[in-house]
């Protein structure tokens, strides 16, 4: 297809989205108005499904063994790559929306329905995967360990921000939860029967602030208490903390797991405590492909957008995009939904995701998602750079 073919089909996808605003805004804020948090996005995953079930996509509910993914597909005019888009939809506790998944949910529907108006006239499939679980649930690290993505040759998604970035790093993430098991005793009249589980607690914590000093500048150790006894005359029996360990590096970040387990074992060792470890999962670090993101890049700009240049380990969270990242061709840029002084897992997060500037991100990230999509699908130069960078 010529140069000239590609540019009309790019028009007639945003003429679509255009239409499909007054829609998919309606929809980003009923997502927002009823908040779902961790595999528990009943309403929001149900109301995607619907709304793209009814354009055309074969829908299938519960891929992956959760209740609340799904994945729609839509084959065009040949056979050809598959592209998938990427939502999310999932809230945080009692902060709602305050990472703006309901944006990136409905981006990713306004794109694979924008497509869909120039798929008769491209090869290729097309498909809309709903990732629940983004905010520690790792939905995404699930449906790529049971290979749902692994037919997948490109995988897309924005990400609201208080920033415009093509690209940054993301860290490794390993959830870790601790236990400790003491010995009840009066904490007056015997205090010396008993073994406390809460001191081993304590001990775990100071141990870690001790290892801080010596561990690379990239990573992170984060705790809370989540059981630290019953009540103040009874010395704890039981205790339980959970951590979350990072790093920019895979290998680096399972070290310094094993460093925080040491840490956890010292303490059961001076109180005499006993201590159970259990990984509750892990996300792994993000690795952009650029000349995807580059073609991106071209498609946002083109409507008007410009992106900042910024360090792209600088203020970095962790993602369970970052497993797709290692099973497929993925972009995770960043778009603005407000200030720079905009703190992401804020109450002014969640109110700038329910914004107009929030949805003119939504809405202009959908048409460059889709017009990235007809680049992969119409230009075979392109996804052969992007194999290529993957390999």
């Amino acid at each position: 297809m010529n140069e000239d073919a590609v540019v009309e089909v790019k028009k007639r996808i945003y003429e679509a989205i255009d239409q499909l605003e007054p829609r998919l805004v309606d929809l980003s804020l009923r997502i927002h108005r009823h908040p779902e948090t961790k595999f528990k996005e009943y309403n929001a995953s149900g109301w995607l499904a619907h709304a793209i079930e009814e354009a055309g996509f074969d829908v299938e509910m519960g891929i992956g063994g959760l209740e609340t993914a799904f994945r729609a597909t839509y084959r065009g005019s040949e056979e050809g790559p598959v592209v998938a888009f990427l939502a999310e939809y999932d809230a945080l506790p009692k902060l709602g929306h305050a990472c703006g998944h309901n944006l990136i949910a409905t981006a990713s529907l306004g794109a694979a329905l924008g497509m869909k108006m120039g798929m008769s006239q491209v090869p290729g499939t097309l498909q809309l995967i709903g990732t629940p679980g983004e905010e520690g649930g790792g939905g995404k690290v699930i449906l790529a360990e049971v290979g749902v993505l692994d037919d997948v040759d490109v995988a897309m998604m924005f990400h609201p921000s208080s920033r415009t970035i093509l690209w940054k790093r993301a860290l490794a993430r390993r959830k870790l939860f601790i236990e400790f098991f003491g010995r009840s005793a009066h904490a007056a009249s015997h205090p010396e029967k008993g073994i406390s589980a809460l001191d081993a607690i304590l001990l775990t914590f100071q141990n870690i602030n001790a290892l801080r000093e010596h561990i690379v500048d990239d990573a992170r150790i984060h705790g809370i208490i989540t059981d630290g006894g019953d009540a103040p005359n009874i010395v704890p029996d039981y205790s339980a903390a959970l951590f979350y360990v990072r790093a920019l590096d895979d290998d680096a970040c399972d070290d310094l797991l094993e460093k925080v387990r040491d840490c956890a074992r010292a303490a059961a060792l001076a109180t005499g405590a006993e201590v159970k470890m259990d990984m509750q999962g892990a996300y792994r670090s993000l690795r952009t492909n650029m000349p995807l993101a580059e073609a991106f890049r071209g498609n946002l700009e083109a409507i008007g957008w410009t992106f900042e240049d910024v360090d792209p380990t600088a203020h970095i969270g962790s993602t369970d995009m970052g497993d797709v990242s290692h099973v497929t061709n993925t972009i995770h840029p960043y778009l603005s939904i407000g200030p720079e002084e905009l703190v992401g897992h804020s109450t002014e997060f969640a109110e700038a995701a329910a914004s107009e500037k929030g949805h003119r991100a939504m809405i202009d990230a959908a048409k460059a998602l889709a017009a990235t999509a007809v680049d992969v699908l119409l230009r075979p130069a392109l996804l052969e750079s992007v194999k290529s960078y993957f390999d």
